[in-house]
């Protein structure tokens, strides 16, 4: 028998006893195929007990109709299962959709429920929303409104799997800088600062004890962009300026030593005053971290 739930419960009792389709509407997933979820309210206003089991419904109508019939809603005569985890969309934070960079969103940015929805005609072509964001199947997509994106999260695989045509509209508004390709991203965000970094790198050509070139080249600019990053706290700012300038007196090592190293072996009142302090700097940095050491 089918019991409407009118006492009150436990959120950890009804999690605990949910049934198949954890808290999307057994119903929409039925008769539509479209995944619903309730979780979004508190409310057990449509809720129902089934077989030991709670379920919860999206309105009225649809808890109506599971309590006439519910037999045909849940397994073994539901005509859908609830798709794996991994196959069911999720919504994303401006914050969430930050931290999947460097991925992209699919279709460039674009609106993908509008640009379906609209037949995919070139007017369709609508950039999405970074407030609206979702990732499906390991994928990022950006929708226009809420509105949209509620319809990709019930019906995501009638919206993924979309080729964008090979004439784009121009952007009306600034694209959204995590919706650009890496290349993209690099030149709309850092472009002025990396060009600084790599400039003074190319004047200073740093090679670092025991170090490749290349690894001493990648140090010193990430040393640079650290130290002059606009966004960053003065203190930051601060403590990286302090480790270039000791990475770039170490690196400074290896020109000294070979300007003052002779083929014939010199006793120490004939050397420079620093020359065996500075060859013993330079022989410890083997074993010294360049970044925190």
């Amino acid at each position: 028998s089918v019991n409407k739930i009118i006492l009150c419960i436990s959120p950890e009792e009804l999690t605990s006893r949910l049934g198949e389709f954890g808290q999307f509407c057994p119903v929409s997933l039925a008769e539509s195929y479209e995944l619903v979820d309730c979780s979004l309210t508190d409310s057990l206003e449509f809720a129902a007990e089934f077989r030991g089991h709670y379920y919860k419904m999206s309105s009225q109508e649809n808890f109506n109709k599971f309590l006439e019939n519910p037999e045909q809603y849940v397994p073994p005569l539901a005509p859908h299962p609830l798709p794996p985890a991994d196959m069911i969309p999720r919504r994303l934070t401006p914050s969430g959709l930050k931290s999947r960079f460097p991925k992209c969103a699919e279709l460039q940015g674009y609106c993908p429920v509008t640009y379906q929805d609209g037949r995919q005609r070139y007017e369709a072509l609508v950039p999405g929303s970074i407030n609206y964001a979702l990732e499906y199947r390991d994928r990022i997509y950006i929708c226009e409104s809420r509105e949209k994106l509620e319809k990709f999260l019930r019906s995501p695989s009638k919206y993924c799997n979309q080729k964008l045509p090979y004439k784009l509209p121009p952007p009306k508004e600034p694209k959204c800088l995590t919706s650009l390709p890496l290349p993209g991203y690099l030149e709309q965000g850092i472009a002025t600062s990396l060009i600084k970094a790599m400039n003074a790198a190319g004047c200073l050509k740093p090679k670092f004890p025991f170090l490749s070139v290349k690894r001493s080249a990648l140090l010193y600019i990430a040393f640079h962009l650290k130290a002059f990053n606009p966004k960053g706290s003065e203190y930051t700012r601060k403590k990286y300026k302090k480790k270039m300038e000791q990475f770039t007196e170490r690196c400074e090592l290896i020109t000294y030593l070979g300007a003052k190293m002779t083929r014939k072996y010199k006793e120490p009142q004939f050397r420079a005053i620093d020359f065996d302090h500075k060859l013993q700097t330079f022989l410890s940095l083997r074993s010294i971290d360049p970044v925190n050491g």
